[in-house]
């Protein structure tokens, strides 16, 4: 298996919470990942070469900042608070492991096209595990100790439908990028072909997040896409062109004149949308909705307390007890990214995150690498009501866009040819 491969593996079965052995602190995720950067770390140890990309300096800079901000947390928790040792352990290993993927990651001498490998190994991967554990939700194959549902939500190898649903929603862009920025037509197909599978076992999962992050990210590459048609190679003006531009100019007051049939059909429009949710906008989504208010406000609250400083790694939530269920297992971190990350390195930790994922955005944006902006969106949707800041996955993406968008050679008039 090369590093590639390896890399890519951890990066798709890092949600596989259930495949994990009894006592071991990790799975086969966490363990590829250990694998790649031993490797890494050898190969560099042989006079290996490192390259101080643009990326890589972006990359440092996070951790260091990070790290600082997380260590005052700590110093505050220490005199303010009761510190959850086991917590700061999990989340310290959890950040050093995703510290140095991405750093050496970005750091390899022709990154661009080993992270574009590396993501055709991913969605390779991903389609091919996706086939395993529909097969183990239908009864076809059968595994020991694996439950693929969670009720009535398909959640595969992880212990949470949410878990599988972000990896989905990462995994569906990732193969559009790649489909659109290669010339050659057999991996074009493969490329769009990798996107119905996550899409589907996405809407198994009936998570209402990754339904609105994938129709919003479906919006804003289409929006993406004519923007690009429209003004590359602005010296011409072929009749499709210019019919697109006539079509766009006629959509004001195209909807301006549809506006009351529209408005006569918002109740319509409502239930449907309401149907696509997991139930249909009932009890559970209320339940969800007065569950993050609550979680949102208390870590909100908790990060003010500590001056804005944080409170060091781990979760800093008391469990809520809502309509009475305090037997039943209630979160303890606030299902927020932000808001999470505010209690734990306050707001210089928050700070880094917008300008890390800020900077993600904007070169993909100027590299008119559409597919992924449109990954970078659905993390940020994700992001808000679910914690995945110790996903690989969401740093693997934020790699691969601070590196692909850095490029000198990215060009969406010019695509690769991998």
């Amino acid at each position: 298996m090369t590093r590639d491969a390896l890399l890519a593996t951890g990066i798709v079965m890092s949600y596989a919470s259930q495949l994990e052995l009894p006592g071991l602190p990790f799975g086969p995720g966490e363990l590829c990942l250990f694998l790649w950067i031993a490797l890494s770390l050898g190969r560099i140890m042989a006079g290996g070469a490192l390259e101080v990309t643009p990326a890589a300096v972006r990359l440092v800079w996070f951790w260091v900042i990070l790290t600082l901000a997380l260590g005052a947390g700590t110093l505050t928790g220490y005199f303010t608070d009761i510190l959850d040792l086991a917590g700061i352990s999990h989340d310290s290993i959890a950040y050093l492991l995703l510290a140095s993927v991405t750093c050496l990651a970005a750091a390899e001498p022709d990154a661009d096209h080993r992270l574009r490998c590396c993501a055709w190994w991913v969605v390779g991967i991903a389609n091919a595990t996706f086939l395993i554990q529909v097969g183990l939700a239908s009864g076809w194959l059968h595994q020991p100790g694996i439950e693929p549902w969670y009720w009535d939500r398909f959640r595969g190898w992880s212990l949470n439908p949410n878990q599988i649903a972000l990896y989905c929603a990462a995994f569906g862009p990732l193969a559009l990028h790649l489909a659109t920025t290669t010339r050659k037509p057999v991996a074009r197909v493969l490329g769009f072909v990798g996107m119905i599978l996550p899409f589907y076992v996405g809407r198994l999962t009936k998570s209402d997040t990754f339904l609105y992050t994938s129709v919003l990210a479906w919006l804003i590459f289409l929006g993406l896409r004519l923007r690009t048609w429209l003004t590359v190679r602005r010296g011409t003006a072929s009749l499709g062109r210019q019919a697109a531009i006539v079509l766009v100019m006629a959509s004001f007051p195209l909807t301006m004149a549809l506006a009351p049939f529209g408005l006569a059909k918002l109740g319509d429009a409502e239930s449907f949308a309401k149907s696509l949710t997991k139930d249909k906008g009932g009890e559970a989504t209320a339940e969800t909705a007065e569950l993050r208010l609550t979680l949102w406000t208390e870590a909100l609250q908790r990060g003010l307390k500590s001056g804005s400083l944080g409170l060091g790694p781990g979760p800093h939530l008391e469990r809520p007890n809502i309509h009475g269920n305090g037997d039943l297992p209630r979160p303890f971190e606030a299902h927020n990214t932000f808001l999470d990350l505010y209690t734990q390195g306050g707001i210089v930790a928050v700070g880094a995150l917008v300008w890390l994922m800020g900077t993600a955005a904007f070169l993909v944006w100027r590299a008119r690498l559409d597919a992924l902006l449109a990954l970078m969106v659905s993390l940020v949707v994700f992001s808000l009501p679910h914690l995945i800041i110790r996903h690989p996955i969401m740093w693997f993406v934020l790699t691969l866009c601070l590196v692909a968008g850095g490029a000198p050679t990215t060009d969406a008039a010019s695509p690769p040819k991998g």
